[in-house]
C-alpha cells in the first residue's frame, strides 16, 4: 500500500477513487467493513481503493484533555489498513485550519477536488467538517447534487454490542483481551523498542525485556500471557506492566519474559501480542515470593489457553 501525508503530495494526475473517509483508529470490525466496501466498489467500477484519515485524532487537537488514548499508533494504523486490499493511504495532518473547513467545502476541495472521489464510504456515525456537522445525512445530500455516489456502512456488531474504537478502550481497560480481540478481529498488538532496564530479570532467574511503547497501554496494571514476535520468531512471553511494587519502583513500565529465549535484545524491535490476564501486579513479601510467582506465571502461560 502506499502512503501520502498530507494533500500536495497528493499526484496530480491520479485516476478517480473509491474513498473511504474516517479516523480508523484500531481498525476494528467496523472499520474493516468501510474499508473493504471501498475495496469493492472500487474493483467494480475501475477506482482506485483509496483510504483517508487523520493525524493526529482531531480530538487530541480541539479537545487535548478529553482526548481519547489511541487504540493503535499511526504505523500500526497504515499497515493494518494495507492488510484490508485499500490501494492508497492519504494522511492529512489535522490542523485548526482543517477543523475551521466546512463540510461542503472538505467535500469539494479535498474529496472531489484532490482526491476525485467517485464513491464516499463512511460510517453510520462519521462526522466531519467545522464543529462536526458534516454527517451521512449532509454527505448523501451533496453526493446527490455534485454526482458522486455515497455509501454508509451500518454498525457492526458483535455479542449484541455496536463494535467501536470506544468499546474496545473499555474493554482492554479492563484487561478483557478476549472480548477485545473478538471486536479487533484480531489480538490486540503492540510494538516497541528493547531498552535498558533495572536488570532485576536476570537476577530472579526470569531475564525480561524492557520494552518502550511509543503510546502508554490501555491495559490495567497486571500480569499477562502473550507472545513475542523478534523478525521471523516467535516465542510465547509473560508480561508485565505496572510499577514493580516489590522493589518500591513508581514508574510503570511494560516487561516481558520470553520463555525459553537466549540471546541479546537491546536495541532491537519486537511485538506482543496479549492474549489474557494472568493476575493483578501486587506488592510480594520477599523476593522469593515473587521468584515463585513468576515461576508458577511462566507455567501457566505454557499451558494451552
Amino acid at each position: 500500500m502506499r502512503t501520502i501525508r498530507g494533500l500536495e503530495s497528493y499526484p496530480p494526475d491520479a485516476g478517480p477513487s473509491a474513498v473511504a473517509l474516517g479516523a480508523f483508529d484500531g481498525i476494528h470490525l467496523g472499520h474493516r467493513a468501510i474499508l473493504g466496501r471501498a475495496v469493492e466498489l472500487a474493483r467494480a467500477r475501475g477506482l482506485e481503493a483509496l483510504a483517508c484519515t487523520f493525524d493526529p485524532h482531531p480530538m487530541q487537537l480541539l479537545q487535548p484533555a478529553r482526548a481519547p488514548l489511541p487504540v493503535t499508533t499511526l504505523a500500526d494504523r497504515l499497515a493494518l489498513i494495507g492488510e484490508t486490499g485499500i490501494a492508497t493511504t492519504v494522511v492529512i495532518p489535522f490542523t485548526r485550519h482543517v477543523a475551521a473547513m466546512e463540510p461542503e467545502a472538505f467535500v469539494e476541495r479535498v474529496l472531489l477536488g484532490v482526491l476525485r472521489a467517485r464513491e464516499v464510504v463512511v460510517g453510520f456515525n462519521h462526522r466531519f467538517g467545522r464543529a462536526a456537522r458534516g454527517d451521512a445525512r449532509l454527505l448523501e445530500g451533496l453526493g446527490a447534487r455534485l454526482g458522486f455516489g455515497v455509501h454508509v456502512v451500518p454498525p457492526t456488531t458483535v455479542d449484541g454490542v455496536t463494535v467501536s474504537s470506544s468499546e474496545i478502550r473499555a474493554v482492554l481497560g479492563q484487561g478483557d483481551l478476549a472480548r477485545a480481540a473478538r471486536l479487533l478481529g484480531r489480538d490486540y498488538t503492540v510494538g516497541g523498542e528493547v531498552v535498558h532496564g533495572a536488570g532485576r530479570g536476570g537476577s530472579l532467574g526470569f531475564p525480561t525485556a524492557n520494552i518502550k511503547t511509543a503510546l502508554p497501554l490501555p491495559l490495567p496494571a497486571g500480569v499477562y500471557v502473550g507472545r513475542a514476535d523478534i523478525g521471523s520468531a516467535v516465542y510465547p512471553a509473560v508480561v508485565n506492566i505496572g510499577v514493580r511494587p516489590t522493589f518500591g519502583d513508581s514508574e510503570s513500565t511494560v516487561e516481558a519474559h520470553l520463555i525459553d529465549f537466549t540471546g541479546d535484545l537491546y536495541g532491537r524491535r519486537l511485538r506482543l501480542t496479549f492474549l489474557r490476564r494472568l493476575r493483578e501486579e501486587r506488592k510480594f513479601p520477599s523476593v522469593e515470593a515473587l521468584r515463585a510467582q513468576i515461576a508458577a506465571d511462566v507455567a501457566s502461560a505454557r499451558e494451552p489457553a
